[in-house]
């Protein structure tokens, strides 16, 4: 990943904030209660001080005999020499011979106790609401995520790793819940004190204000350098992220491949590899981030012992009174402490914002281009493909050029060749699952380009090489395509794929739950179960790429039986290996480097002395000697 786009913070945060104002009522709500909150908690301290200088001034009247007055103790003292006792006391409201009045000073602490009371309910209140906003966002996000990935062409999925994109879907998406939830509600609160204290301070004392503020200009350009090397860190820690997830995915899934050629070695060493940039992108994200919250403890030190140094001086010369002193100190660590929250808010929001760059460049991927509002689709359907100067490549290098084919309605179309020739593509590309470059592929002379992708897959019963089960029963595995069948036409499925008998020999029969691993059922088993879902969902015209390329060979006669059953009528394109499962095919295509170089059926083209009988002869003396 590119620096440059990582670098895009504020771009980042302000999409993100707009989706979190999708609920702008809940979010005005979370904004009122924490302005009433931080209201509460910053007249907190300025009460504290008036209590305090009740008790200061009741021991100091206590001191003095009943009867003076606060002008007569003040000349007193001047006329003893006393002149900073005089000038302290002058900023008192100094009642000689009263004492401390605890009934004042009952109420002045019930008042303080119940602000902050009410100050933590709606704290509380405003968190469990902020958690609201931020869950429902996120799973807006990811069903938008979801939505995205069904519309992705199928290339970005074959040029991506699956972990990396797995990481993006999950554990990115995880983490802008996880920093927005703990640095949302808290930036309010904290920016709400910050101007609150502030007004606060310059209310008591200006020039103490003054003087707490000196630092904060430098505070907030240390900051700003600090973030804008931490930025691309975080973005590195979460590619790197994807990096590990994808390699322990692929490892995983192929760990029986692994063990036999015995690759854990080299599979610990990329790991290793991978883990420790993650390890460095990890560490210097942190470290770099983490420097800026000792910065602003540092700073709010410095505030810390000039307010109290310059306040003594104020009480002393009878400006401030202790308790204005107290709850100005109390608002200085109030006006850094929020400040250096804030601070420390960024290492979370930066590596929120990082996720969400890596989210939102998922969500900004180019799609499949859209279907028309109107698409044909020819009414009946009666299954005839026609392929007319067909070219298409996955890169720069051509596959297949200008390919012409036909496939009448009810043929059988055998597609075989070495491996890349182009016969797989040839399925993607009736499918639509890729573009073409030029030419056209017709259904029924209707444009497949023109037609709903939807409404045209809808028509395809597809068996691949690459069995796909999930994880559920073995019904709901087979009525994968068709979810409104009854039970005994699942079973008619299973037997025409001759599954029936394997089935039953289960402990639970059909009931029986198997993982997206096929745990516990063989290769040939797994598709076979995937034969009967294309039996079950009757298509109109049948793929058929190596369906039996997993069975054995007495399962492989039988399935045979049951597919010329289930081609009969219907248009069908069988891609095939073994040349002896395409014997009866109406017609039989030769492909080599995306070309098509031989037609025929069986007949003709195995005594032809071209391309199909040398793969003949070439997979008959492998299966002889």
């Amino acid at each position: 990943m590119n620096h440059e786009k990582a670098s895009n913070f504020k771009g980042t945060f302000r999409r993100m904030l707009d989706r979190l104002l999708v609920d702008r009522l809940l979010c005005y709500t979370v904004a009122g209660f924490a302005v009433l909150a931080t209201a509460m908690s910053v007249i907190g301290p300025r009460i504290l001080g008036h209590a305090t200088d009740i008790v200061f001034t009741g021991y100091l009247s206590d001191q003095f005999p009943e009867g003076m007055t606060k002008q007569q103790v003040i000349d007193s003292l001047e006329r003893s020499g006393d002149d900073r006792v005089a000038d302290l006391i002058r900023s008192t409201d100094l009642h000689p011979g009263a004492g401390i009045d605890f009934t004042a000073l009952g109420w002045v602490l019930t008042g303080a106790i119940a602000l902050y009371v009410v100050a933590s309910l709606l704290m509380w209140t405003q968190g469990r609401l902020t958690t609201v906003v931020v869950q429902r966002m996120v799973a807006g996000l990811r069903d938008e995520v979801e939505e995205k990935v069904n519309r992705l062409p199928l290339k970005y999925l074959d040029t991506h790793e699956r972990g990396e994109l797995m990481s993006r879907t999950t554990n990115d998406i995880d983490n802008i819940a996880q920093s927005l939830q703990q640095t949302i509600s808290q930036m309010i609160s904290s920016l709400l004190m910050v101007v609150g204290t502030l007004s606060m301070m310059l209310w008591i004392s200006p020039l103490l204000a003054l003087i707490a503020l000196v630092t904060l200009p430098l505070a907030i350009v240390l900051t700003r350098q600090i973030t804008q090397r931490s930025q691309p860190q975080f973005v590195g820690q979460w590619a790197a992220t994807g990096k590990v997830n994808g390699h322990i995915e692929e490892v995983f899934t192929g760990h029986q491949v692994v063990k036999v050629f015995g690759q854990q070695a080299t599979a610990r060493e990329e790991f290793d590899r991978r883990n420790d940039a993650l390890f460095g992108a990890a560490f210097k994200a942190q470290f770099i981030s983490g420097v800026i919250q000792p910065v602003m403890m540092f700073m709010s030190n410095l505030n810390y012992v000039a307010v109290a140094v310059v306040g003594a001086l104020r009480v002393a010369s009878g400006s401030l009174s202790i308790g204005e002193v107290q709850a100005f100190i109390q608002y200085s660590r109030q006006f850094t402490q929020p400040l250096a929250q804030l601070a420390g808010m960024i290492n979370l929001l930066q590596s929120g914002m990082a996720s969400a760059e890596r989210v939102f460049q998922l969500l900004d991927e180019e799609e499949e281009r859209p279907d028309r509002a109107d698409a044909p689709f020819p009414d009946p359907l009666r299954g005839r493909v026609e392929f007319s100067d067909v070219t298409f490549s996955y890169s720069d290098s051509p596959l297949i050029e200008h390919l012409d084919l036909v496939a009448e309605p009810g043929e059988t179309i055998a597609i075989v060749g070495p491996t890349g020739a182009g016969k797989t593509t040839l399925t993607n590309l009736v499918l639509r699952f890729y573009d073409l470059q030029g030419g056209r592929i017709t259904l029924d002379g209707v444009d497949v380009a023109d037609m709903s992708r939807g409404e045209l897959r809808e028509n395809f019963g597809v068996v691949l090489q690459d069995t796909w089960l999930f994880k559920g029963t073995i019904r709901d595995n087979i009525a994968y395509g068709a979810h409104r069948a009854s039970d005994e036409e699942v079973q008619r499925a299973a037997e025409a794929a001759h599954v029936d008998h394997f089935v039953r020999t289960l402990p639970d029969g059909y009931d029986t739950v198997i993982d997206e691993e096929g745990q516990g059922v063989s290769a040939g088993q797994r598709q076979l179960l995937t034969i009967a879902r294309a039996f079950l969902a009757d298509p109109a015209i049948l793929v058929l790429d190596e369906a039996t390329s997993s069975v054995d060979t007495r399962t492989e006669a039988l399935v045979q039986q049951a597919m010329e059953q289930l081609r009969s009528g219907r248009t069908s394109f069988v891609i095939a290996h073994r040349l002896s499962t395409i014997r009866d095919a109406d017609h039989i295509v030769v492909m080599e480097d995306g070309r098509i170089v031989e037609q025929g059926n069986h007949e003709s083209l195995v005594h032809g002395g071209g391309a199909y009988e040398r793969l003949y002869a070439a997979q008959f003396a492998g299966a002889t000697t």
